[in-house]
């Protein structure tokens, strides 16, 4: 009997303490203001957005060590270990500059990406909307000249541009100002021709320059088997919400990059389902007629996966 009282008296003690529990929780919801909530709002974002770039790059690597040091140094507080505790201490505050010294390729991608997308944004306004029949004639010219090049193992590199303004870049090569033609751009990536060497970059559905120069990509885990193409597609697909198309100078391979992602050894077909899916609005994607097909990879204006 003894031990059933002291058991009804724990479980009431348990029900007691959680009630109380919620009672203050509504409290504290009732002394809650707008700007508490964007507060939160804010936090919640930013941690989400530094997660995203942690499991992108090698910086989970070094988040699982700093992890290792903020447990050291509580344990070292929890025990008494002073000197250890004192060493930790000096650690953790030395490498809050070396951390801006590791995450300095990541800070600048991020930074740029931030201010070439508020700027994309406020210019939005000011833009005349691209013809989608343009755009559809662009994509299904160079599908042609990427299925010819392929099999013909002539290299390639063409960046479409979307919002993110790419002048920059266009500077940096020889300006162009023509439609977009099968044959016009097997001339220009014919080998040793002038304009042979660098990127052709089209914007709204026309060609602006050709020869640039793009901006190569600082990751350490790229295979041994992308050569030079690849990793300025990759880079120029980092620093902005670009889209680049690659065919490989050694094997004919087309590759094309999304947001960061490189995806290989595409068929022409593919590669052209890909381009309308990432540079077309939204419904003029149609599923039905096979554009929406296949596409599980990419997350672009055409529809998240």
């Amino acid at each position: 009997m003894g031990n059933l009282a002291n058991s009804g008296r724990k479980e009431v003690g348990a029900v007691d303490t959680l009630w109380q529990y919620c009672v203050n929780f509504v409290g504290y919801l009732r002394l809650m203001t707008v700007s508490d909530l964007v507060d939160i709002l804010l936090l919640s974002f930013l941690f989400y957005k530094c997660i995203g770039l942690f499991r992108r790059t090698n910086a989970a690597k070094v988040a699982r060590a700093l992890l290792l040091i903020v447990i050291a140094v509580w344990l070292s507080y929890q025990f008494n270990l002073n000197a250890i505790n004192f060493i930790l201490n000096k650690a953790v505050e030395l490498g809050l500059l070396a951390l801006v010294v590791i995450f300095q390729p990541e800070l600048r991608r991020f930074l740029e990406r931030i201010g070439s997308n508020k700027v994309s944004s406020f210019s939005r306004f000011f833009r005349d909307e691209v013809p989608v029949n343009e755009l559809e004639e662009a994509i299904n010219e160079t599908v042609e000249a990427y299925a010819e090049m392929s099999k013909n193992r002539v290299g390639a590199l063409m960046v479409f541009e979307r919002e993110t303004n790419l002048s920059n870049v266009i500077s940096s090569g020889t300006p162009f100002q023509s439609t977009v033609s099968s044959e016009l751009l097997k001339n220009i990536f014919y080998p040793n021709a002038p304009l042979h060497d660098g990127a052709v970059v089209v914007r709204k559905g026309k060609i602006v320059a050709a020869a640039c120069m793009l901006p190569m990509s600082e990751s350490m885990n790229l295979s041994k088997e992308l050569g030079m193409r690849h990793r300025a597609g990759l880079g120029m697909s980092e620093r902005s919400d670009a889209v680049v198309a690659i065919v490989s100078e050694e094997t004919g391979a087309i590759s094309a990059v999304v947001n960061g992602n490189l995806r290989r050894h595409l068929s022409p077909e593919t590669l052209g389902r890909i381009l309308r899916n990432e540079l077309l609005p939204r419904e003029w994607v149609n599923p039905d007629k096979g554009h929406g097909k296949g596409l599980l990879f990419w997350k672009g204006r055409g529809g998240k996966p």
